[in-house]
This record gives structure tokens, sequence and C-alpha cells, in this order.
């Protein structure tokens, strides 16, 4: 359920009319999060609300994107709305794992908030295991996307013009019978269930996704995110995803929560 800031914690609602919703997938390396992360940072987008729900972990911690002291001490929670209308971007940043078995539950009230506040399109952000890729997916570009059919029809030519690769469906049973494909998201979290749900709900959803490892994921975030800013020119990028680069472009403000991104280093007192 979507609590607007500032309503005394009742439910209620704002206007996303028309508006696209970023969501990161909980999912390897916490690519998407840390995508949506340098979108609201670098947007400067204003927290407009909390999406409340019991399937994600309890949390609660500082303002990961504090500017100042004065509003370092801000809280923040496990799900959040920001929004820029000027853009018509709203975007909901999950900050917490799921807790076990309660994905579908989580998706399907998220969708229902989608249809809800009509937000025109959604935009899951995810990655996938690089390890488990198929043969085709190792050619090439690291990056994927998806579409639902009822958003195909309006952006598939713009993908085409942009030459960005579709997600590849592998063989259900390799080995045994190679011609049925099944859409297979290793690492994915919420990814497959989310699109598949659109798909059947007829909701516009597109999920970008990059093959990746568990490590230091910084320069992922980046490449999936210049990804994203082919599409909707959040800002002006000569950064290319085509190449498998990982340049990152200095237009994209790091939040100051990423300092503490690996922890605060070993204590002196230890030594």
């Amino acid at each position: 359920m979507f609590v607007p800031c500032g309503r005394g914690g009742g439910p209620a609602s704002l206007d996303f009319e028309g508006f696209t919703l970023l969501v990161p997938a909980v999912s390897v390396g916490n690519v998407g999060q840390l995508a949506i992360d340098l979108v609201i940072s670098t947007l400067d987008m204003t927290k407009v609300g909390y999406f409340y729900t019991d399937c994600l972990v309890p949390m609660v911690g500082n303002n990961p994107y504090a500017t100042a002291e004065e509003n370092s001490t801000e809280l923040s929670i496990n799900a959040e709305v920001y929004s820029l209308p000027s853009r018509k971007l709203v975007v909901l940043q999950i900050r917490s794992p799921f807790i076990k078995n309660k994905s579908r539950p989580f998706s399907q009230a998220l969708l229902s908030w989608v249809q809800t506040s009509k937000c025109a399109r959604v935009i899951l952000l995810s990655s996938s295991h690089a390890y488990q890729r198929d043969d085709e997916q190792l050619l090439g570009t690291p990056l994927r996307y998806l579409l639902t059919p009822a958003l195909e029809k309006s952006v598939e030519g713009l993908m085409q013009g942009l030459k960005w690769k579709e997600m590849e469906r592998v063989a259900a049973y390799p080995g045994i019978n190679d011609t049925e494909k099944v859409l297979h998201i290793p690492g994915g979290g919420i990814t497959k269930l989310l699109f598949t749900e659109c798909c059947s709900k007829g909701i516009q959803m597109a999920v970008l996704l990059k093959f990746c490892s568990e490590g230091d994921n910084i320069p992922d975030a980046f490449v999936l995110v210049n990804y994203l800013n082919e599409w909707l020119q959040l800002i002006k990028s000569e950064v290319s995803t085509s190449s498998n680069s990982t340049t990152t472009s200095s237009q994209w403000k790091i939040p100051s929560s990423w300092s503490l991104l690996f922890g605060s280093g070993l204590p002196p007192a230890l030594f």
C-alpha cells in the first residue's frame, strides 16, 4: 500500500497518471537498486511517500541521499517512493530483501498500486548470474531487455533502433527437448514473476537487466543506468553501453551513502 509523506500515515494516493515507474529487482549484486540510487541522487528526486508492506525485511536508517548535516538525520525505511513530476517519473526504491514466500504477495500489491495510480508503464531494473549464461548469451553485450505485449507495440521499433538485444529464451530441457523454450533469469529475484504477471494483466512493462557476478557491483550499476539513459534520456551522456564499457559518466551523482557501501573499515583499536 502506498502511503504519502505527511498525511498522518493513513491510506491515500498521489496522481501518477501517465508517469513512468522505475522499480529495482532485488537481484544478484543489487545492481538494480544501485542504479536506482544514481537516478534518485542525480535528478534530486523528492520523496513523496512509502510503500507499506509486510513482505520485506523491516529496516530503518539515515537519509542515503544526504547532502548536508541538516538532512543527514532524516530516516529512511525499506521501500520508499520518489517523484519528479517535470519528467513524469516516479521511482520505488527497495532497500531490503524479501521475507521467505512473500515475493508473490509483494508482486500482487505492487501491480495493484500500478493499476490504481494509473502509471503509464513500469521499467524494472534487474540483473542475472553471469556464470549461468548459455552459449548464445556469452556473445556480445551483457545487457538484455524484455517487453510485455502491451508495451511492445509502442517501443519495439525504438529498441531495434538502439540495437538492443532481447533476453533469449533457453531450452526447457537441454539435451532432451531443445525446441521448447522458456524464460530463465537465474539470480533475478522477482524479475520473471513480475514480468509474467504484467504480461497476463496487460500492463506495459520493460525489464532492463545486466549479467553480472557478486562483488563490487558499482561499475555494473553505471552500465545499467547508462543503458536506461539511452532510452529515457534522463541526462546528457556520451557513454556507450553497447561495447560492454564500464566507463561511467561524470554526470551521474553518487549518493553519500555509497561511501559506506563496504562498511566503515577496521577500527584502529584492533591494532
